[in-house]
């Protein structure tokens, strides 16, 4: 390293990769909101909520780079170009995303690509949706009686972003719980993949959209039936789905 080019990474920034949690405020952990507070710059996510954006430092620059399907949204060779760019600049440096940025959030591609250029750079987990939705809707994941198993899968799969596919067939017998990461687009497939797969129709499914918020919805059903039941009340995206015996306990613990 030349003596300009180590000149230049001790004025580099840090980034902290910070998970902000499903969206109940209150799931934020100390260690993000004290970054938050203090940080410099902000770059945050669609799915990050108002309440723990208001935990920002007020002087703070504040960039959505969200991405919600059918929305223009930065690249993500952009997100990682405009957090170099602010690194340089600035001492602190927050990507806040939603849910837990190592749970397919792309954090792990993210924080290589900064890695690779030099920047240093922490993670900060957060509760990621995929548990923290169905608990507030009264469904543990796992249960002395029905489940001692759990598969967390990604149900969106478009073109070079997820690889290798999900093997659907392997899920649906491997595990006594499935909880599906932005699935609701592809929900006739999965279900239609996962019967083919072994499971019963009768097999109880649960969506849950926008987990822990307080416009929070279930729509309870069973694999047979599921769909029509999406399409006769309009439920929509972003949503986690649970499936398996344990979406029995919905009822009680609800």
């Amino acid at each position: 390293m030349s003596r300009i080019e180590d000149e230049q990474q001790k004025l580099m920034g840090k980034v902290y990769l910070v998970g902000a949690g499903p969206g109940d405020p209150g799931l934020v952990t100390i260690k993000a909101k004290g970054l938050l507070e203090c940080a410099d710059v902000v770059i945050y996510d669609a799915l990050v909520s108002e309440p723990v954006l208001a935990m920002i430092n007020p002087l703070a620059e504040k960039i959505n780079a969200g991405k919600r399907k059918g929305q223009h949204s930065l690249l993500q060779e952009e997100t990682t170009e405009l957090l170099l760019e602010k690194a340089r600049g600035h001492a602190v440096v927050v990507r806040l995303k939603g849910g837990d940025p190592f749970i397919f959030g792309r954090g792990g591609e993210e924080m290589e690509e900064l890695v690779q250029a030099g920047v240093t750079v922490e993670v900060v987990p957060g509760i990621t949706s995929g548990i923290a939705a169905p608990a507030y809707a009264g469904i543990p994941l796992t249960h002395r009686l029905y489940s001692s198993s759990v598969t967390f899968v990604t149900g969106h799969e478009a073109a070079g972003k997820y690889r290798p596919a999900v093997n659907w067939q392997a899920v649906a017998l491997g595990s006594e719980t499935i909880v599906i990461y932005m699935g609701i687009h592809n929900l006739g497939y999965i279900v239609d993949e996962l019967t083919k797969a072994g499971l019963s129709t009768e097999t109880p499914i649960a969506l849950v959209r926008w987990g822990t918020r307080p416009e929070q919805e279930e729509l309870i059903g069973e694999l047979g039936t599921i769909i029509e039941e999406v399409e006769k009340v309009g439920f929509r995206a972003p949503a986690i789905v649970v499936i398996g015996s344990v979406v029995k306990m919905h009822s009680i613990l609800n």
